[in-house]
């Protein structure tokens, strides 16, 4: 399988990326690095790839093992590099979940399929830097 990507200057490094769906995300750098700010530094979307290709597999582990999740953040932290090319030495995943009666075997079993077996995303990334995991379930979700 293959899949293409199309990503196109737009002004100073302002980027648009297209999919084959047609979604488009934007990218820039930060003013202090020449950009203006308008868009994903393309290491977090590293970050936001990986976060959310487990995310998919997690709480699609969950639903077809039939367990309630109310409300569901997964939250990726990565270290990078003081030198060039700057990339992530270390990577850390959270995964919070809220459910009443969601047991943790289930999601760690669910952690455990992501990360050897579905996920791409980590995958790719786990060959290059460690990655280390973690899980927390609480009752309900805050009210805001």
């Amino acid at each position: 399988m293959d899949r293409t990507v199309e990503v196109r200057l737009l002004e100073g490094l302002h980027f648009e990326s297209s999919g084959e769906d047609g979604l488009s995300v934007h990218m820039d750098s930060s003013p202090g690095f020449g950009g203006t700010g308008r868009g994903w530094r393309p290491m977090e979307l590293l970050l936001v790839s990986l976060g959310s290709c487990t995310g998919m597999d997690v709480i699609s582990i969950l639903r077809k093992k039939r367990l309630t999740v109310e409300a569901y953040t997964v939250n990726v932290s990565g270290t990078q590099a003081a030198e060039h090319p700057h990339v992530y030495t270390s990577i850390r995943i959270h995964h919070l979940l809220y459910a009443p009666d969601l047991p943790d075997e289930a999601v760690r079993r669910a952690i455990e399929l992501s990360e050897q077996k579905y996920c791409s995303a980590y995958a790719m990334l786990v060959r290059a830097t460690e990655i280390t995991s973690s899980f927390e379930v609480r009752p309900s979700e805050p009210a805001d």
